[in-house]
């Protein structure tokens, strides 16, 4: 039988679980009001009190962020692991669209990287200006 006692021992206050994660008090309070992550209550001193799955939980959420997922679509996958069910497929969906938005994005920086060195490329001295002009160069070559 887990008592009141015993289970409030196991539970951790929100400092400890920023210390373990690495993750700043000011970060677990936003997720926590964004709904990514539920205290499991609060201490004699008001102290948010949490599992100690919350660690893992918050190392999940700063790995899927680091691939480059906003956190609206953490927030749906752990909305269906909440639920009691694998979100592999959830997550496998949304890594595939990111490797799509990566390369539309290195193909645009390839393009702006073009654009720009065949701008310095040509470069030279402006001669004179007209009025209104702030760079001739840059102004006349677009």
């Amino acid at each position: 039988m887990v008592t009141a006692c015993s289970q409030a021992q196991t539970l951790l206050q929100i400092g400890q679980i920023a210390t373990q994660s690495g993750v700043p008090i000011k970060t677990i309070r936003y997720y926590e009001e964004l709904g990514l992550l539920k205290p499991s209550g609060r201490s004699e001193s008001k102290f948010r009190l949490f599992e100690p799955d919350a660690i893992d939980r918050l190392t999940f959420i700063k790995r899927l962020q680091k691939l480059g997922l906003s956190l609206q679509e953490i927030a749906e996958i752990l909305q269906v692991y909440d639920r009691g069910l694998p979100p592999c497929d959830e997550i496998k969906q949304k890594l595939e669209q990111q490797l799509l938005d990566i390369d539309r994005r290195i193909q645009e920086l390839q393009t702006l990287r073009g654009e720009i060195g065949s701008l310095l490329g040509d470069w030279t001295p402006a001669e004179e200006t007209r009025f209104g002009e702030i760079c001739p160069i840059l102004q006349r070559s677009s």
